[in-house]
């Protein structure tokens, strides 16, 4: 069973930048796909940044030029480099990973852009 471990959320001013990582545990696991994903309240879970194994990195329109998605394929690890960050980006940060054509869930962890 793959596990997702997602960090480095918290508080920041607009403007502000924040890291977010996440790492993937298990056992004898091939990870196709990883990638980021926001949900703020009310609203439906949606893309950020997404990668296919060998393929580039899709971004929403809304982060584009801010956001940069970084992978480590050796260690099953992704990262979220998030800069100029403004209000609208604040929301519950979810990492994803396809495992065997399963997806795959972190807990979330929350970022709050806010001065």
């Amino acid at each position: 069973q793959v596990q997702l471990v997602e960090s480095g959320g918290g508080l920041v001013q607009p403007g502000g930048s924040l890291r977010l990582s996440c790492a993937a545990s298990g056992n004898n696991f091939n990870i196709y796909g990883m990638g980021w994903y926001r949900q703020v309240p009310g609203h439906e879970r949606g893309l950020v940044a997404y990668s296919s194994s060998g393929s580039t990195t899709t971004y929403s329109d809304s982060v584009k030029g801010r956001f940069t998605m970084s992978r480590d394929n050796a260690k099953n690890t992704v990262n979220l480099q998030m800069n100029s960050l403004k209000p609208e980006d604040t929301a519950v940060y979810y990492c994803r990973a396809v495992v065997y054509g399963i997806d795959v869930w972190g807990k979330g962890i929350l970022v709050t852009v806010s001065s």
